[in-house]
């Protein structure tokens, strides 16, 4: 029987919570870190994903508490956010994770890992019963420049809205690229 990327996605957070339930006060969700088309994976992008493996190796796993999956489309994220009555907070570790993964994609596309399509970063969670939420909030173009505060802000302002009982949909920012005009010498 075949099952369907919903259900495979909540046995996956499922399983994620069996490693360490959710405090109290704590939401898991996914951060995916998926290509618009084609794929995104070790075979594809080998040049990126030793920069994300250097990464990852530079995290103390004592002091990180999320999961790495690795899948044909992207790297998903598996972490705990933590409802505070200030906001919802997501650790540093896992928004710097995120950019070391944006930014070795583009680096990788410069060095020979194909295909070079945008990525997107998608917020998903498991909701009560048979429902689940899922926001992309972010395009970004393997020649858009990584702009850390724009990309925090709009992860944060995602975790928002998804932490709460349902969730929205809203359109795909698109980080862009910015010109500059060359001054005569």
């Amino acid at each position: 029987m075949d099952q369907t990327w919903e259900s495979e996605f909540r046995e996956r957070m499922r399983s994620f919570e069996l490693t360490r339930p959710p405090r109290k006060h704590e939401v898991s969700i996914s951060l995916k870190v998926r290509v618009i088309s084609g794929c995104f994976h070790r075979q594809h992008s080998p040049h990126a994903y030793a920069l994300i493996c250097k990464h990852l190796a530079s995290i103390d796993p004592a002091k990180s508490e999320f999961a790495f999956v690795e899948h044909e489309s992207g790297p998903e994220l598996l972490v705990y956010l933590a409802l505070a009555t200030a906001g919802v907070t997501l650790a540093k570790s896992v928004i710097d994770l995120i950019i070391a993964i944006i930014t070795a994609r583009a680096k990788g596309i410069k060095n020979g890992d194909r295909p070079d399509e945008p990525i997107e970063i998608i917020i998903r969670r498991v909701g009560e019963g048979d429902k689940f939420v899922e926001e992309k909030i972010l395009r970004i173009g393997p020649s858009d420049p990584v702009n850390r505060e724009q990309i925090d802000t709009q992860i944060n302002a995602a975790l928002k809205r998804i932490a709460g009982k349902g969730g929205t949909k809203t359109a795909i920012p698109r980080i862009k690229a910015t010109r500059h005009k060359r001054r005569a010498p």
